[in-house]
């Protein structure tokens, strides 16, 4: 059986250099595993954004259907039978009930759609944030050069300009 000197195995250049190889690599990992945290985080903002733009667009479609419908029964007489689709079940009902109930509807989408606007809003600044807080770089999404900056600067100073000949 052979006896090895294990403190001058491990103070040996050789094993120290195998030792600080060992932790790079498992900085590395641990480097790998906190950007692909990063970009897990960064997607998640992303599908939050991209859902509450599919609400926005659905909720403007029904808008639009509303204040056609909307329209429509107003030039008709308020006591001509009509008929409204609730929970799947279609209502006989007159023109002077369904009104004010279509109209309430109407009222209520439109105070939800500001809402998922703000809220909208605010998901973008959060994406941004979070870009600008862990540096992402979208591809085919440029930096603007501090000469770009400069030159829309001075375009945005001249906006408020009347030049006539």
């Amino acid at each position: 059986m052979a006896f090895f000197n294990l403190q001058s195995i491990f103070t040996s250049p050789l094993a120290s250099g195998s030792i600080n190889k060992f932790k790079m690599a498992s900085e590395q990992a641990k480097d790998a595993k906190a950007n692909e945290k990063i970009v897990g985080e960064f997607q998640q903002l992303r599908n939050e954004q991209r859902n509450l733009i599919n609400n926005l667009n659905t909720l403007e479609m029904d808008l639009k259907e509303h204040k056609t419908v909307i329209d429509t029964l107003k030039s008709v007489d308020p006591d001509r039978k009509c008929f409204r689709l609730i929970g799947g079940v279609l209502c006989e009902r007159t023109v002077k009930e369904v009104l004010p109930q279509l109209t309430e509807n109407k009222d209520f989408i439109e105070r939800t759609i500001s809402i998922v606007m703000e809220d909208l809003t605010k998901k973008g600044q959060q994406i941004n944030k979070f870009k600008e807080d862990h540096n992402i770089r979208i591809r085919g999404e440029h930096m603007p050069t501090e000469e770009q900056k400069s030159t829309e600067e001075k375009k945005q100073e001249n906006r408020n300009v009347l030049v006539s000949n």
